[in-house]
C-alpha cells in the first residue's frame, strides 16, 4: 500500500512538475507581450495625432486658398455668369418688363432677319481671313527676328508700338491715311492711278484687315518668339545632325512644339476679331459700308433701340459659335501636341 501511495505522490509530482513549468511560461509569454502591445498603442496613438495635425494643417490650407479664389470667382459670377444667366433668360420672352415666355420665338425670328445674316457673313469673313493672317504673318516674324539680323531690337519695337497706341489715335492715323483726299490717294495719283473712297467702297474691308494686323502682329510675335526660344536645343541639334533640312525641322518638330501657343493666339485672334467693332465705329459711325457691317453694329444698334430679347438672342447664338469653334480647336491642339507636352 505504500509502495502504491508513494507511487502515486511521485507521479502526482512528476505529473505536477510540467504544468507549473507550462504556466510559468504562460506567465512569462504575457509579461514578454505586454511592452509590446503598451508600444503599439502608444504608436498608434501617436500616429492619429499625426495625421489629426495634417488634417487640421489641409483644412488650413484650402480655407486660406478659398479665401485667396474668393474676390476673383465672386467677381467672375457677378460680372459674367449671372449677367450671362440673365441674357439667356432675356432671349427666351417677349421684352424683359412683361416677361412673357416665348420660348425659341427670338431666335426663330432673329435667323430670318437680314442684317442679322448680312452681319453675320461679314463678321465670318473677316475672321476666317484676318485671323489665319494674323497668326501666320506673326509666326513669320517670330522666325525671322529669332535670327542673328541687324536691328532686330528696332523691328520688334515698331511691332509692338501699336500696343501703346490708344484707339482714337489708330482711327486718327487711318483717317489720314485712307481718307479719300488722304495719304494713300495722294500716293495713287503719284503714280497716275484714281481716287478711293476706301471706307465706302469694296475696299473698305481690306483697310479694316490691314488694321487688324497692325494692332495684333505684336503682341502675337512676341508669344511665337517666347515659344520658340522654349524649345529644347538637344532635339534641334540632334535634327541637325541627322541632316534634317529646316522645312522638315519646322513642320516636323517646331510646329508640335508651337501646338499650345498657336492655339492661344488662335483663339485670342479670334476674339480680337471680334473687338474690332470699335475702330470701325469711330472710323464709320452706326451704319457703315454693307462690307463691314459687323456683328457688334447689329448688336449695337439694337441695344439703341431697346430691343433686349433680340439683342439676348443674337448674344447667345454667338456664344454658342465661339464655344463649337474653340472646342474644335482646342480638339486639334491635343491631336498634333499631344505627343510633346510634359
Amino acid at each position: 500500500m505504500k509502495s502504491i501511495t508513494v507511487g502515486k505522490r511521485k507521479s502526482g509530482q512528476a505529473e505536477g512538475l510540467p504544468e507549473g513549468k507550462k504556466s510559468r511560461k504562460a506567465a512569462g509569454a504575457y509579461k514578454a507581450l505586454a511592452p509590446e502591445g503598451g508600444q503599439s498603442t502608444g504608436g498608434e496613438t501617436a500616429r492619429q495625432k499625426k495625421h489629426g495635425k495634417t488634417t487640421r494643417r489641409m483644412w488650413k490650407l484650402k480655407i486660406s486658398s478659398g479665401a485667396f479664389i474668393a474676390p476673383s470667382f465672386i467677381g467672375v459670377m457677378v460680372f459674367f455668369i449671372l449677367p450671362f444667366i440673365v441674357v439667356i433668360q432675356y432671349s427666351l420672352v417677349d421684352n424683359p418688363i412683361s416677361g412673357n415666355f416665348v420660348f425659341l420665338d427670338n431666335f426663330t425670328d432673329i435667323i430670318g432677319n437680314s442684317a442679322f445674316k448680312k452681319a453675320v457673313h461679314n463678321t465670318l469673313v473677316f475672321s476666317a481671313v484676318a485671323v489665319p493672317l494674323a497668326v501666320v504673318l506673326s509666326l513669320l516674324l517670330a522666325i525671322v527676328l529669332e535670327a542673328k539680323l541687324p536691328f532686330r531690337t528696332q523691328f520688334r519695337t515698331f511691332f509692338l508700338s501699336p500696343m501703346m497706341v490708344p484707339v482714337a489715335s489708330i482711327v486718327l492715323i487711318w483717317q489720314v491715311l485712307f481718307h479719300y483726299n488722304g495719304a494713300v490717294n495722294d500716293m495713287l495719283a503719284v503714280f497716275g492711278g484714281s481716287k478711293i473712297d476706301w471706307f465706302k467702297s469694296e475696299y473698305s474691308q481690306i483697310v479694316i484687315v490691314i488694321l487688324f494686323l497692325w494692332k495684333n502682329l505684336g503682341y502675337n510675335m512676341i508669344l511665337f518668339m517666347a515659344a520658340l526660344a522654349s524649345i529644347p536645343k538637344d532635339i534641334l541639334e540632334v535634327a541637325r545632325l541627322e541632316s534634317a533640312t529646316p522645312l522638315q525641322t519646322f513642320f516636323y518638330i517646331k510646329i508640335r512644339y508651337l501646338s499650345s501657343t498657336i492655339l492661344f493666339v488662335t483663339i485670342m485672334s479670334l476674339i480680337n476679331s471680334f473687338k474690332v467693332f470699335r475702330e470701325v465705329y469711330l472710323l464709320t459711325t452706326d451704319y457703315p459700308y454693307d462690307t463691314i457691317y459687323m456683328l457688334q453694329h447689329f448688336m449695337n444698334n439694337k441695344f439703341k433701340n431697346l430691343d433686349y430679347q433680340t439683342l439676348s438672342a443674337a448674344a447667345v447664338l454667338m456664344s454658342l459659335v465661339m464655344i463649337v469653334i474653340i472646342g474644335t480647336l482646342f480638339l486639334v491642339e491635343n491631336h498634333f501636341g499631344k505627343d510633346v507636352e510634359g
